[in-house]
């Protein structure tokens, strides 16, 4: 068994050597100026709504870069989910709701990054009908990289609801 030895390092090298060549194989994820200005909210931030409630945010970028992920944190309603990520030249948002639907919306074109990002309605999931209570358009306004404000629009049998959410990053 003299060459046990030296074949096992062998064998660990190459091993080694396999695993950090698929780790390459791994580019980052696609992404625009526009969804990096967005990824660039990663983090905690603090505010209120449109009732005075206070709200707690966090941003956290996933999925290898792809998808920037926000808990929604109230004292009002439960925690609610948000999922950002590319779709071709458009930034699709799925809000996963405390009403307990899945509505998805999406950006015009946007590869620029303005600090203004308006979504629109594309589908829901997870109603019973289609004028079942649920969000319909999203408009995120970055003035600086410390504030945040989002203007969340709620549809619910032909009556639409907005609420606005103004946030400061979390020092």
């Amino acid at each position: 068994m003299p060459h046990s030895r030296p074949m096992s390092l062998l064998l660990l090298c190459l091993s080694l050597c396999v695993f950090v060549a698929a780790q390459e194989m791994h580019a980052p994820a696609r992404t625009t100026p526009a969804f990096d200005q967005l990824k660039s909210l990663a983090g905690d931030w603090e505010g209120t709504n449109t009732h005075g409630s206070k709200v707690n945010l966090t941003y956290q970028v996933v999925s290898n870069g792809s998808v920037l992920m926000e808990r929604l944190k109230s004292a009002d309603e439960s925690e609610m989910i948000t999922m950002y990520s590319l779709d071709g030249d458009h930034i699709v948002v799925t809000h996963y709701c405390s009403a307990g639907n899945q509505p998805t919306m999406q950006t015009p074109v946007a590869t620029a990054a303005t600090g203004k990002y308006d979504f629109s309605f594309v589908r829901v999931s997870g109603t019973k009908t289609p004028d079942e209570g649920h969000m319909v358009t999203l408009s995120l306004t970055l003035p600086d990289k410390n504030h945040l404000t989002q203007v969340w629009t709620f549809d619910d049998h032909g009556k639409s609801m907005v609420d606005t959410f103004t946030y400061t990053r979390k020092k």
